[in-house]
């Protein structure tokens, strides 16, 4: 038995009760009363390149572009996932054949969205059993090694797709602003997974970071991972009751980096995966500066009524170990 999911990169992009998640938000499917990850079972994950380009990017342009993209991922030192291309296909990316392709399709009636990821998944394991991805012919391709100017750069979007393609969800760590033709246009990212793209030109998408590494770690961890690194966790509380959906992100004191999750049960508890040992500061955030559909169903309620909080000191995250769960309470704005 099998279901087709879908995550697809929307927003203003083109202008620029279940365990706690670690690290960032991922697929699942309800398996015998449980949600269980959506991921690959085997390794090597295989997949297809469409043989068709378009204008500024040949087919072997594409071919080597998400070969980077794909290569990116499975450099993360604490995450076992591999990949390997199994060669070249007149099929595009979307038909139900078994097979997992990447390539163009145009579609311009999706005119804010950049690139899709569809998945064919075992319901009855959460087995990922194929996963396609499309970029839309409609918008402007480069693939030059500093960005051009006008064009979407297609390595940053495909690292951004192929985290979709190995099970993640988004990640909410950035920041935005309004534009006056409408959506949102990218400030800042702390993560790939952020659901809106950088504007055109701009190649700032092809890096990795510490969130990201976190959520692929979690769910294809190598040998060293649950030892290396520790967790943070807890609870968040407004008016005496638990909150769902509350953005909590733990900031390592020493380096600065970030990783983030979510409240994500009817307690109001989350548990961030994937950091470095040492001291960090949490924050807890309302998700108001993006698309609420990017991260959950629209059918469950998410409050956003609330102040940005700190919790009122830092927190040791052990090597190998949790933190021991903090409390943390918001007030209303």
């Amino acid at each position: 038995m099998t279901r087709w999911l879908a995550m697809i990169l929307t927003g203003a992009l083109v202008f620029g009760d279940s365990a706690p998640a670690l690290a960032y938000l991922k697929f699942g499917v309800p398996v015998r009363g449980q949600n269980v990850a959506v991921k690959w079972a085997q390794a090597p994950v295989r997949y297809f390149v469409s043989n068709t380009g378009v204008p500024g990017v040949t087919p072997t342009d594409f071919e080597n572009a998400v070969g980077r993209a794909f290569a990116t991922w499975q450099a993360v030192p604490t995450a076992s996932i591999t990949y390997q291309l199994a060669g070249v296909t007149d099929a595009s990316p979307g038909s139900d054949d078994g097979a997992s392709v990447l390539g163009f399709r145009s579609r311009p009636d999706l005119d804010r969205v950049l690139a899709s990821t569809s998945f064919l998944v075992d319901s009855s394991t959460g087995a990922l059993i194929e996963s396609d991805i499309f970029f839309n012919s409609a918008f402007p391709w480069s693939v030059a090694a500093g960005g051009e100017t006008g064009r979407f750069d297609l390595e940053s979007i495909a690292l951004h797709e192929i985290g979709h393609f190995s099970g993640l969800g988004h990640s909410a760590l950035g920041e935005t602003e309004l534009i006056s033709t409408g959506g949102r246009r990218v400030l800042s990212a702390e993560a790939v997974m952020f659901p809106i793209a950088f504007a055109s030109g701009s190649i700032a998408g092809r890096t990795l970071k510490a969130d990201d590494i976190a959520g692929i770690s979690d769910l294809y961890p190598d040998g060293d991972f649950s030892t290396a690194d520790g967790s943070l966790s807890g609870r968040v509380t407004k008016d005496g009751q638990p909150l769902f959906g509350a953005h909590v992100v733990a900031v390592n004191a020493a380096s600065g980096l970030m990783v983030g999750s979510f409240t994500l049960n009817a307690q109001g508890q989350f548990s961030i995966g994937g950091l470095s040992p040492g001291l960090h500061i949490v924050r807890v955030e309302p998700l108001d500066d993006a698309d609420i559909d990017s991260f959950f169903d629209g059918s469950v309620p998410v409050d956003l009524d609330f102040r940005v909080t700190f919790f009122d000191r830092v927190v040791i995250v052990p090597k190998g170990g949790d933190s021991g769960e903090i409390a943390l309470t918001v007030v209303k704005k």
